[in-house]
């Protein structure tokens, strides 16, 4: 299945500002990112490869596909800050608005694993919107990065 139109226009390299909060109620830490974003497959996935700073250069690539019923959304997340040695794999959907959300789990030990969800908003070809949160294993959410792109 093809990428939806508004994914597909987000090709070309972008720039922002990242805002990172380590915890709830801590001062927001920004730092500059850049990312490049690219169909792959056939116009099937979408590549998004990013930097951005944290005591040194970080990167990270998130590739997005819808599923077959073109409903539901499959994403692979690594980043060398974030996540470290591990692929993140990630499911989710695809909004009326054209937004990916996907959620996937990380390890916490010695308790339970928490979750992790990540979200791309296109808004037209002049921006868009990278979001990602943390969540307890009780649920609760916490915003964690929140990178407002703009094209280069």
């Amino acid at each position: 299945m093809s990428l939806p139109s508004s994914m597909a226009s987000l090709t070309g390299p972008w720039a922002g500002t990242k805002k990172l909060w380590l915890e709830p109620g801590t001062p927001v830490r920004e730092s500059s990112a850049q990312a490049n974003v690219a169909v792959a497959a056939n116009g099937k996935f979408l590549h998004i490869g990013y930097t951005w700073n944290e005591k040194r250069i970080q990167h990270g690539v998130l590739i997005i596909g819808l599923e077959s019923d073109g409903k539901r959304v499959g994403a692979a997340w690594i980043d060398s800050w974030h996540n470290g040695d591990p692929i993140m794999t990630l499911q989710g959907e695809v909004s009326t608005q054209g937004a990916f959300k996907v959620t996937g789990a990380y390890p916490a030990p010695p308790g339970p694993d928490w979750g992790w969800r990540i979200e791309v908003h296109p808004n037209g070809s002049d921006s868009w919107q990278l979001l990602m949160f943390n969540v307890t294993p009780q649920g609760e959410e916490a915003k964690a990065v929140e990178v407002e792109f703009r094209p280069v």
